[in-house]
């Protein structure tokens, strides 16, 4: 039977040592007031502590002093099981100092894994993350150096063919954020952005007989529509009110209250880009519009479509304004299908979408090569065509949903700059003109860690291609091969001579 409590009550449900599930996604759908609540207790008794915490798409708000990142930062927690930390600026540098046993496993597997372990499966298997870091005879799914978990992920065989097998913990506690709770207790979405793995989440968690706490926007005094219940009431232990602040009209897109035609996508998506900026002095450098607008050249109308986080944001920008984005279907990981990918703090929303599954369901579709294209950053990429999306000098992002998109997509286009950190380009009458290089390159002879693998695409028969804001590089059996330089850049002083490698010339 469940109860409304308050989050501190809530909370005292959270035994020591306990592994609780997250149902977020990046930046949205965090339930920040019942992550406010355990950095509260944790100050004020030092309990919960010893916690795992376990989240497919990953959770925060960008800001290290919000949601779960306080209780993280001051000793609450002692293991990470995640899909991607981007959204948790000072965990993912604390990972990489051994503060905490981190482990990152591809976002795919882990929403199919806790769907099959909420049905009495012990794992799941799946070709993604062969060849890659996520596999343990490359490097496994350990962040540092204290992270020795091996039940993470095992190398399988079934019917001659290679697997990995994925397996989680099974969850003490779930914590969900979600809008209304109705009279008997079922729990719908219809104000949130997304599900995520809400279901999956709370029926794994019950069938470890663990407890399920639902952070809510409102009490309804009717009863839902069967259809519209999202986590029907006897799944559910404990309810948190917390009445929001008010929407404004931009946000109401994402959760399709505000119908956005594709005529108005790209006003909206102005609107949420003033509303959701990261904040910080505008970049001077035009290397992502000058990437976006090259990128985009590569869609075809009717194209089912992927775009990542950061510079590929900008092919949605340029497939609106170019008029193509009505006839494509662009599509997020977190199961929106049908407008147009939210940038930013926003990420994983979808403004106008015509859909919205679970995500377990889009990733079952994005396996089964369902989309025709994808459009993805890099840290880096070398000579062998691997790119590293995950893992950096400094800080431990995560791999998110790039390992499935990459390796069951045919056309992939990784959309990233040829160096950083101080990089100035603009483009004047149709030329690229560098008025400045950055000092870390981003193609290198060999990359930190494998993402992408190029052997593996090639093997599969993928069209790999990768454009920066100079040229465009492509995948061949026999190399990489650059195929495009823009007007303005000398290939041999701009291309050539900043390589740590020879690459086939392909041009024309």
């Amino acid at each position: 039977m469940f109860h409304i409590m308050e989050a501190r009550e809530a909370v005292s449900l959270i035994k020591d040592g306990a592994v609780i599930g997250l149902n977020s996604f990046v930046g949205i759908a965090n339930p920040e007031k019942i992550h406010d609540a355990i950095t509260e207790s944790f100050r004020e008794t030092g309990h919960p502590k010893d916690l795992t915490l376990v989240s497919a798409s990953g959770f925060g708000t960008f800001d290290p002093n919000r949601s779960a990142e306080n209780y993280i930062r001051e000793g609450a927690v002692s293991r990470i099981i995640c899909g991607h930390y981007g959204a948790m600026p000072s965990t993912k540098r604390l990972v990489l100092e051994d503060r905490f046993e981190a482990y990152n496993l591809p976002l795919g597997p882990m929403s199919h894994c806790m769907r099959a372990q909420a049905g009495g499966h012990d794992g799941y298997l799946s070709k993604v993350g062969l060849g890659i870091f996520a596999d343990p005879r490359v490097e496994g799914p350990a962040l540092n150096s204290i992270s020795h978990d091996d039940t993470l992920v095992k190398v399988v065989e079934v019917d001659g063919e290679e697997y990995l097998k994925y397996r989680l913990p099974a969850f003490d506690i779930a914590i969900i954020k979600a809008t209304s709770v109705d009279a008997y207790g079922n729990i719908s979405f219809e104000d949130e952005y997304c599900t995520i793995d809400a279901l999956s989440i709370a029926q794994l968690t019950k069938r470890n007989k663990g407890t399920v706490i639902v952070q809510v926007d409102r009490v309804r005094h009717d009863f839902s529509r069967p259809r519209d219940v999202i986590i029907p009431a006897a799944l559910v232990d404990a309810v948190v009110v917390c009445e929001p602040e008010e929407n404004s009209d931009a946000k109401n897109t994402l959760s399709g209250d505000i119908h956005v035609p594709p005529t108005h996508m790209q006003y909206w998506y102005n609107r949420l880009e003033r509303e959701s900026a990261k904040g910080g002095k505008a970049r001077a450098d035009f290397s992502a519009n000058i990437i976006g607008k090259r990128a985009v050249k590569e869609l075809k109308r009717g194209d089912i479509v992927n775009i990542g986080i950061g510079i590929p944001e900008m092919v949605s920008k340029y497939a609106a304004a170019g008029g193509i984005l009505q006839d494509l279907t662009l599509t997020v990981e977190c199961g929106g299908m049908g407008g147009l990918p939210a940038g930013g703090l926003d990420f994983g929303a979808m403004i106008g979408a015509g859909t919205i599954c679970d995500m377990a369901s889009q990733f079952d579709f994005y396996d089964g090569g369902g989309l025709d294209i994808c459009f993805m950053g890099g840290l880096e990429m070398d000579q062998y065509g691997n790119v590293n999306s995950h893992r950096g000098v400094d800080q431990a992002s995560g791999i998110g949903g790039f390992g499935n998109i990459t390796s069951a997509t045919h056309n992939v286009v990784f959309c990233l700059t040829f160096n950083t950190k101080g990089l100035n380009v603009v483009e004047e009458d149709g030329k690229v003109k560098i008025l400045q290089e950055g000092s870390i390159p981003k193609i290198v002879e060999k990359v930190r860690s494998i993402s992408f693998s190029g052997e593996r695409a090639i093997r599969n028969g993928q069209h790999v291609i990768y454009v920066t804001e100079r040229c465009v590089f492509e995948l061949k059996p026999e190399g990489l091969t650059l195929t495009e330089v823009f007007p303005g850049v000398d290939a041999q002083k701009d291309i050539f001579d900043r390589l740590p490698f020879k690459v086939i010339d392909g041009r024309k």
